[in-house]
């Protein structure tokens, strides 16, 4: 079966310049035609005026010389005037019909300027094809809306082919607000490139708003994760703000990709000055701000909204002042680090990698296996599905699992479209698409606009099956999750397991071009409970291929459905045997699970008799393992596996119950540790160790993550109490500081517990709570006359952020002191 995202190159000097040096792109189009004046007529009349593709039939002489303009001030690539010339655009000015027209005119225009001065300079100019937004916020409709995603696959082909029979270098998709609608776009592109039998690079570029993120709400890092995984060539923004308010999102966006990456700012901000938009940013301070991108890494650079030919003179002048040598490469900088596979939602973007392991996947929005979810669906209950959604994400989970499967309706694929798309605005969690059914997965990727997971595939149905699962998750970037179920049915040895991954890696990495980190496998997980000897040892082997799937097919993932280990047991017994199975498989190099937290106990709170009857099961050390496992929890509730404190003093009573996440009577034990010792006491001697061993077993894997959240939940019940009786310093402040959990992470458990230190200590504290950009932070340090800033971070990933905010206080030459800390902090770091 030929690769259908493989077509050679029939032009690719532009990717070639890109690795050679800093390429220069114009500035805005529509501004520099907006400086002609052009009249009605040369629009055509007064239905099309203010519409610049019409200029190319009745004035080509004015955009002939915008490209001209733009070459002689020192721009390398030029960008077809065609930036509104899709169907559904031109359609409002009657004239939808002349799509592919104007497209191919725009092409071959530019194209005659670039080879007439490529000729003269004895130097490549490059003409790059420009496809804008459709003005459809694809992601934003309900699914029974006029658009489909199918549609702007059709309109972004259509505008694709002209300009590729125009003879474009490379095509554009600029401007882009809404993740969804990029990837119909990318989608477009590739069918006519199919269609022509005709490959030049694609180049993806988003706008921000000045708070980083799409109209539609993603930030950066998952807009680059999503791109990441879809056939672009160069990533870029473009538009919106100016080069300051880009800062952030640059920053991000060479640091997460691994590609070249594009930047065209607006002139500064704009100002409304008479009812129109007003670009003030002189061509000196824009180039200063352009070249110093250049610095971090990025490949290509031009103009939006207000930049003329002097922003580009200016911006030729500062990059040839670098010298060839200077463009070439990236410069080694504090947040350069290895690209890393990611998940991203219609939000925000999750690593594939979890700092500790590992990803938690929850299984509650599964008709098959929840009867809430079920109940939900068939009642068409939306919001309450919603609202079970958010619980688990509030518990911990990282990812959603989603199946809406039922046997009383036949509306498959219509469900998952309307759940999927539900889910995407409402929840920042990224979805799992859980079906067998091929026409389900693709109606739900077709309304997610970032990047998902395919559950699953496999070669049951044998390897043509298998291939169409697998190109459909190419053709979309999602990842997949990859049973070890072949045509002779599921795998049960080790040696049978790793045999049928080799085989779908072989199939999805080498014939479909899927990247490794995309394959994330499941060597399946058999229930214990039957007592049948030829089941006993399943879990010792599931756990050996793991170990052996992560050495043996190197840059994949492994995920378990934990659970499934247990079923036919007593709740207590599952409790254990779950829990105690799951930190097995971390230790075997387990990634994802798809776990209900609530089924999952910490390790270190099982006892250790119990501990050790259900590693004797799971490791099948004897055989009457499972006997005894389920004797020792006849007639045990899963409520009874509580460690009993009541007989301990106050103070210890407290401290097991942040560390076991107790929060039922914790007010009530704080009030009996403050008859006995001073409130700074209580805190510094019993709460804040309490939460130092949360976090150290956190670290050191013993705690997922929706453990960590729970005590953090005792700690705010029993600090909120305990502030009633702490004496805050009376009189002048000590100082002012501003506190932030740094962008990329939701948990603020340390940064809690430091402002209610320094609050009580007679500091006046300005918290900004999660997820916050270090720009907003430093901004709000400055506004505030800050005398220290202190940053929180839970995961090693986000930690980096810090390390950014040390070197924009440097840039900006601020000596403001600032404050680290969170799980992941160490003196090394």
């Amino acid at each position: 079966m030929p690769d259908p995202f493989v077509i050679p190159f029939s032009r690719r000097d532009y990717l070639d310049a890109l690795e050679d040096h800093v390429v220069l792109f114009d500035g805005a189009t529509g501004t520099q035609l907006a400086r002609m004046s052009p009249t009605a007529a040369d629009f055509g009349g007064a239905h099309t005026e203010g519409l610049n593709e019409m200029l190319l039939l009745h004035r080509p002489d004015l955009v002939e010389a915008t490209h001209a303009a733009y070459f002689n001030a020192g721009a390398e690539v030029v960008e077809t005037n065609s930036f509104r010339a899709n169907r559904l655009t031109l359609a409002e000015f009657g004239v939808g019909e002349m799509a592919l027209d104007l497209n191919r005119r725009a092409a071959q225009l530019a194209r005659r300027v670039a080879d007439r001065v490529a000729f003269e300079a004895h130097a490549p100019r490059f003409v790059a094809g420009s496809m804008g937004p459709t003005g459809r916020l694809l992601s934003l409709e309900d699914v029974t809306g006029e658009t489909s995603f199918d549609m702007l696959v059709e309109v972004y082909a259509e505008a694709a082919q002209g300009l590729l029979e125009g003879g474009v270098d490379v095509l554009l998709l600029e401007t882009q607000q809404d993740l969804l609608e990029l990837k119909a776009a990318i989608h477009g592109v590739w069918r006519a490139f199919r269609c022509l039998n005709l490959r030049v690079p694609l180049q993806a570029q988003i706008t921000l708003d000045a708070g980083g993120r799409m109209l539609t709400g993603p930030d950066i890092v998952a807009v680059a994760a999503t791109l990441a995984a879809l056939p672009v060539d160069v990533m870029g923004i473009n538009c919106s703000t100016g080069p300051e308010e880009m800062r952030d999102a640059v920053r991000r966006l060479v640091t997460l990709s691994a590609r070249p990456v594009c930047v065209m700012p607006n002139a500064g901000m704009p100002q409304n000055v008479g009812g129109k938009a007003i670009y003030t940013l002189a061509p000196g301070a824009f180039a200063i701000a352009m070249a110093e991108f250049a610095a971090w890494g990025v490949r290509a650079m031009g103009g939006c909204c207000g930049t003329g030919p002097e922003h580009i003179e200016a911006l030729r002048s500062a990059l040839d002042c670098r010298g060839v040598e200077g463009q070439r490469g990236r410069e080694i900088s504090v947040y350069n680090h290895p690209v890393l596979p990611y998940l991203a939602s219609g939000v925000q973007a999750v690593a594939l990698h979890q700092e500790p392991r590992p990803l938690l996947v929850g299984e509650r929005i599964n008709t098959q296996g929840s009867k809430v979810a079920r109940t939900l669906v068939l009642e068409e209950r939306y919001p309450a599905l919603v609202a079970l959604a958010e619980e688990q994400v509030s518990a911990g989970a990282h990812v959603l699992d989603v199946c809406v499967a039922l046997t009383e309706r036949a509306d498959e694929a219509a469900t998952m479209r309307h759940v999927a798309a539900l889910l995407a605005r409402n929840t920042a969690a990224p979805l799992m698409l859980d079906t067998t059914d091929l026409a389900v997965m693709r109606a739900g990727l077709e309304r997610y606009p970032g990047r998902a997971i395919i559950n699953s595939v496999n070669l049951e149905g044998g390897e043509a099956r298998a291939r169409e699962i697998l190109t459909l998750a190419r053709e979309f970037g999602a990842a997949l999750i990859v049973l070890t179920i072949d045509e002779a049915g599921m795998a049960k040895t080790a040696e049978r397991k790793l045999a049928v991954a080799r085989r779908l890696y072989a199939l999805a990495v080498d014939e479909i071009g899927l990247p490794p980190h995309a394959l994330i496998f499941d060597p399946l997980t058999f229930t214990l409970a039957t007592g049948d000897p030829e089941s006993a040892g399943a879990a010792l082997e599931t756990l050996t291929a793991l170990r052996r799937i992560k050495v043996e097919l190197p840059g994949t993932l492994t995920n378990l459905g934990v659970s499934n280990v247990s079923y036919g047991l007593r709740p207590a017994a599952r409790r254990v045997l779950n829990s105690v199975f799951l930190f097995r498989a971390v230790e075997a190099g387990l990634d994802v699970a798809i776990v209900n937290p609530a089924q999952i106990m910490p390790y270190a709170d099982i006892p250790l008799a119990e501990r050790a009857l259900a590693d004797e099961v799971i490791f099948n050390h004897r055989a009457d393992a499972l006997e005894d496992f389920i004797a020792a929890f006849e007639g045990q509730r899963a409520t009874d596996l509580v460690i009993e404190t009541t007989s301990l003093d106050p103070t210890t009573q407290l401290y097991e119950a942040v560390l076991r996440r107790r929060r039922e009577g914790v007010e009530a034990l704080v009030e009996t540790c403050l008859t006995l010792h001073p409130p700074l006491e209580v805190l510094n001697a019993i709460l804040l160790p309490a939460m130092k061993e949360v976090g150290e077993r956190f670290g050191a894997g013993e705690l997922i993550l929706p453990f960590v959240l729970q005590s953090a939940e005792v700690m705010k019940s029993a600090v909120g109490r305990l502030e009633q009786a702490l004496d805050r310093s009376e009189g002048v402040s000590k100082g002012v500081v501003v506190l932030a959990t740094v962008f990329g992470d939701v948990h603020d458990i340390g940064k809690n517990l430091v402002k209610t230190i320094l609050a009580n200590n007679g500091y006046t504290v300005h918290d900004l709570g999660k997820q916050v950009p270090v720009d907003e932070i430093l901004d709000q340090a400055v506004a505030l006359r800050a005398d220290a800033i202190g940053l929180s971070a839970l995961l090693v990933a986000t930690s980096r952020e810090m390390a950014r905010a040390v070197e924009e206080l440097q840039r900006r030459g601020l000596a403001i002191p600032l404050l680290v800390g969170g799980a992941a902090i160490n003196p090394a770091f």
